[in-house]
């Protein structure tokens, strides 16, 4: 056989094989699919991210892990996820900060790391109001007696955030605004971290999402001053909202699956069908209620459509406070 034959032999059987159904492309999942926490341990992307990929392994039949790539309150793991091959099996678990990095960015003249067209929503998981808390060493009962202290006192008190312009920073600048009062920044790279600041007293104020602070709360180790939805949250239906305090300020901390732009749509419909089994299951419904959170699903199209809405809020929020270092 001359070169020539054989070099046609050889791709006519490579095109045989490529046919056949044994050697076809493996069906999604086929191997472990990584969930990545853009958070350290202990915030609410990982205190519900953590029961999801639990439940999604059946429902899947495949392992789903939990990779921790924290800093930068919560930029560096959204960053990965952008970069990472869109695949189906590198997902993000994010918050509502996800929203306004790139408005933060462009207020300091940045080029964005990354920006809310670099990802594809695929499902809601949870949604509720922050609650303003301090820990158990300070004598506040109530918004009023700590903003008067903090108007004879400015900057004595120190609150704790994820992080600049990071879900628990924008609420508090909101309100600090608001009612007219200083307080110093103690910004670390995540809910968790923040929780434990406020535990050591190093500092003494925080705005978390219910879930991450309801097994301090119930120890007694936080109390809540007032929660920032439009109404009372059910799991602390005897804490005031700051609107009926009298501070015009609302803010809600949700959690959501995204994929990197890219990814194919059948490959998103499967993720997206499994995560909605996923979230129906009494299982992830009782470890959603066990942290005093509520389980607030949405299917791709409506959390699509909330996360439009949802960004404005947020490019607002930080609008509004504008330019701060620290």
């Amino acid at each position: 056989m001359d070169r020539r034959h054989f070099i046609g032999a050889g791709a006519a059987a490579a095109a045989a094989l490529a046919v056949r159904p044994g050697f076809a492309a493996d069906a999604y999942p086929s191997h472990a699919i990584t969930f990545v926490n853009p958070f350290p341990p202990g915030g609410a992307a990982d205190v519900v991210g953590r029961p999801l990929v639990a439940t999604l392994e059946p429902v899947l039949k495949q392992p789903c892990v939990i990779e921790t790539k924290a800093g930068a309150a919560g930029q560096v793991g959204g960053q990965v996820v952008a970069n990472a091959k869109p695949d189906g099996y590198t997902m993000l678990i994010h918050i509502v900060s996800i929203s306004g990095f790139a408005e933060v960015d462009k207020l300091f003249g940045r080029k964005p790391k990354f920006t809310r067209a670099d990802f594809i929503p695929i499902a809601r998981l949870t949604a509720g109001p922050m609650v303003l808390l301090v820990n158990d060493k300070q004598p506040y009962k109530n918004v009023k007696e700590l903003v008067e202290d903090c108007k004879k006192n400015p900057d004595k008190l120190i609150f704790s955030s994820s992080g600049l312009y990071g879900a628990l920073h924008l609420p508090t600048a909101l309100f600090m605004k608001a009612a007219g009062i200083k307080m110093k920044h103690l910004p670390t790279n995540g809910g968790g971290p923040a929780l434990t600041a406020i535990l050591g007293n190093n500092s003494q104020v925080l705005s978390s999402s219910i879930a991450a602070a309801s097994a301090q709360i119930k120890a007694g180790k936080l109390r809540p001053l007032a929660c920032f939805g439009s109404t009372r949250a059910a799991s602390l239906p005897n804490v005031p909202t700051l609107k009926e305090q009298g501070y015009d300020v609302e803010f809600s901390l949700w959690v959501g699956v995204f994929a990197p732009k890219g990814t194919p749509a059948p490959i998103v419909a499967t993720m997206g069908d499994a995560i909605k089994k996923a979230a129906a299951s009494d299982t992830f419904k009782t470890a959603i209620h066990n942290i005093g959170d509520e389980v607030a699903y949405l299917d791709q199209p409506a959390f699509g459509k909330f996360w439009d809405e949802d960004a404005k809020r947020v490019e607002g929020a930080v609008q509004a406070i504008g330019r701060v270092q620290g």
